[in-house]
């Protein structure tokens, strides 16, 4: 981790089951941390469409899909995958570390 750097603790690793979605706020933003085959990924909790929160949307095909209005964001890249969003969501860094899961914003 280098100077500068925020790290979060999400939690155990074991504690986080497959399709788990854990809400941890870092920087100030709430983010949203996904595990989906295997892997951690986090988002920043809010669609870019409408600011409505991403927690809770169900989560296919390396995306997840916002509640409100459809819009659909990839985990690994927060690129907009369909209308009515067309920005990216920020995302963040995940690091597994000892059995634990950490974001890391810069």
């Amino acid at each position: 981790m280098s100077e500068g750097t925020e790290r979060v603790r999400v939690g155990r690793e074991a504690e986080l089951p497959e399709g788990s979605q854990t809400e941890v706020t870092v920087g100030g933003q709430s983010v949203v941390v996904v595990r989906y085959e295997g892997e951690f990924y986090a988002l920043r909790n809010n669609c870019t469409h409408k600011d409505f929160p991403l927690l809770g949307g169900e989560v296919s095909d390396g995306r997840i899909t916002c509640t409100k209005h459809g819009a659909k964001f990839e985990l690994a890249t927060g690129k907009a995958k369909a209308l009515p969003a067309v920005k990216p969501v920020r995302i963040y860094r995940t690091v597994r570390e000892a059995g634990e899961v950490f974001v890391e914003a810069l």
